[in-house]
């Protein structure tokens, strides 16, 4: 997957969720409601959260140097992880926070109350951060199924290697559930005049940002960490070289995303032992060009010929040999 769509589901949000901060500290301004300044937050860590996305995927286009040989594609998930630490933090310790600050309040005595001339400003506000927070959303599932293909939802995010989609689809999604909550919590505060609903409100909406956020972080570590390519990638790459004239077979082939679309493909390849020096280079180039066909993805690409016995080990990396005895 290209980083263009999902740059453009992250520009989305990031527009949308600025516009919706700036009228959600206006509505908490005039009506005290915790429900709101929780989401209003929540807002600002996720147009923070979009920002670092795109820092992310500029710094990851910087050409290889001598030290980063590679390249810098990996920095897009580094960024990724930032985001699930501002989510956690910033977006539901602090819902949690205020809710907890807010039951003390109320339970001291110390209420703003909800009578006034605005008390019907945070429906309005939520209303229309429902709306925007929609078309944001719609963006995030239009460019994710121009690439899902036959995965589902859940398949997707899981199974991802380029983070910007998963992440957009995940904070969209909790936005809109926590706009939803906020705007029911804020509702039955208005007709009950009890702000005890404003209370689970801001609560709910942190929960539901720290599970997010977990899950975020799960998925993202694991890219991290390093994942090998796609099963229907391999299977592209083991086809191009078993079928390439002078490979007997693949002893073992190890592929890592060094960036979400720069694959790193490491392969053992058994030729005949009659081979000469001049054959086996044929093989090696010709082996490199078949898998790249296969797989435009393999950027970085190492290939070792070797004699395949039987008795060959399966370990890729042979014991070293004892120490002499003194």
């Amino acid at each position: 997957m290209s980083a263009e769509g999902g740059n453009k589901a992250v520009i989305a949000a990031l527009l949308a969720n600025t516009g919706i901060a700036i009228t959600k500290f206006a509505a908490f301004a005039l009506t005290g409601f915790a429900s709101m300044l929780a989401e209003a937050i929540h807002s600002v860590a996720d147009a923070g959260n979009q920002g670092l996305l795109l820092v992310g995927s500029k710094r990851s286009k910087r050409e290889a140097t001598e030290e980063h040989p590679f390249g810098f594609g990996r920095e897009r998930y580094v960024y990724a992880f930032v985001v699930s630490i501002v989510l956690f933090s910033v977006g539901g310790l602090f819902a949690l926070y205020e809710a907890y600050h807010k039951w003390h309040e109320i339970h001291a005595g110390h209420s703003s109350g909800l009578d006034g001339r605005w008390r019907l400003v945070p429906l309005f506000v939520l209303g229309i951060a429902i709306v925007l927070e929609s078309l944001s959303f719609r963006t995030a599932i239009v460019e994710t199924n121009k690439v899902r293909g036959k995965h589902t939802w859940a398949g997707f995010i899981r199974k991802a290697k380029a983070p910007e989609l998963p992440v957009i689809l995940l904070e969209d999604f909790a936005a809109l559930v926590g706009l939803v909550v906020a705007f029911t919590s804020v509702s039955l505060a208005l007709l009950t005049n009890n702000e005890y609903f404003d209370v689970v409100g801001a609560a709910t909406i942190g929960v539901l940002l720290i599970v997010v956020a977990i899950v975020l972080a799960t998925e993202v570590k694991s890219l991290l960490v390093g994942e090998s390519a796609s099963h229907e990638s391999i299977a592209r790459m083991r086809g191009a070289i078993e079928g390439t004239a002078g490979v007997s077979r693949i002893i073992h082939m190890k592929t890592l995303h060094v960036a979400p679309e720069e694959l790193l493909v490491a392969v053992k390849i058994g030729i005949d032992e009659s081979a000469t020096a001049g054959d086996i280079a044929t093989t090696i180039d010709t082996v490199e060009l078949n898998l790249r066909a296969a797989e435009p993805m393999a950027h970085n690409v190492y290939i070792e010929p070797d004699v395949f016995h039987e008795d060959y080990v399966r370990d890729d990396r042979p014991k070293a040999p004892s120490a002499p005895s003194h």
